[in-house]
């Protein structure tokens, strides 16, 4: 698969807690000379990276992050929010602890509420498959196609581990045509990316692929 492809699934990302304005200035600069799908970033920085790239890309950034655990009325005002501030693009997390005590009515609910607060946006939704068993993970597959979501996302990066092959294997014979897939956490190669994309991702959620592709122009790292 031709790099300038892989590249134009990737949603260019930095999500640390210590990010600056200047590193966030430089992902968007990345990402529209590698022709990314986005940059993925913290919502304090939105309105700010919206403003500098002057729809040259389109910014998403996540809502909940990174343990889902908000109430719904504050996820919906944080997804509102940010479309108000210029965000294209919504990852949302879920809350882990509904799934566990199966409250699949409210977990479909919230998702449907962030959706609403969406006002068209894309939304994706980041179930953090290394806590889910499979049966959980096949049931968030259906809540998902269910709730009129874009996307159903592996992870948050923030866990104990990231987007595996199976997972994405899992979703893709799971979720209804339409919903599409992205894998985010430890996509570290080319090999990573090709495989993923191979299994049905449709978006990856990495900072690494750039850093890749300015390796071969020999711009190093």
């Amino acid at each position: 698969m031709e790099l300038k492809e892989i590249l134009s699934r990737c949603d260019h990302t930095l999500l640390k807690q210590e990010s600056t304005w200047e590193q966030i200035r430089t992902l968007c600069d990345e990402g529209v000379k590698y022709g990314c799908a986005s940059v993925c970033i913290p919502a304090s920085f939105v309105k700010q990276a919206d403003e500098y790239l002057d729809g040259k890309l389109k910014v998403c950034t996540v809502i909940g992050f990174p343990n889902g655990y908000s109430t719904t009325a504050v996820k919906a005002f944080e997804a509102e929010n940010a479309v108000r501030n210029g965000a294209d693009e919504i990852d949302m997390v879920i809350n882990i602890g509904w799934v566990k005590d199966q409250k699949w009515d409210s977990l479909l609910e919230e998702i449907k509420e962030v959706k609403l607060a969406c006002a068209g946006r894309i939304l994706k939704v980041i179930v953090e498959t290394c806590l889910l068993t499979e049966e959980e993970k096949i049931k968030m597959c259906e809540i998902v196609s269910a709730s009129g979501a874009d996307y159903i996302k592996t992870s948050t990066g923030f866990s104990t581990a990231g987007a595996t092959r199976e997972d994405v294997k899992l979703f893709k014979e799971h979720v209804v045509p339409g919903v599409k897939i992205k894998a985010a956490g430890g996509i570290a190669s080319l090999k990573d990316a090709e495989d993923f994309i191979a299994l049905g991702a449709d978006r990856l959620g990495t900072s690494r692929i750039v850093k890749l592709a300015k390796g071969q122009q020999g711009e190093g790292y």
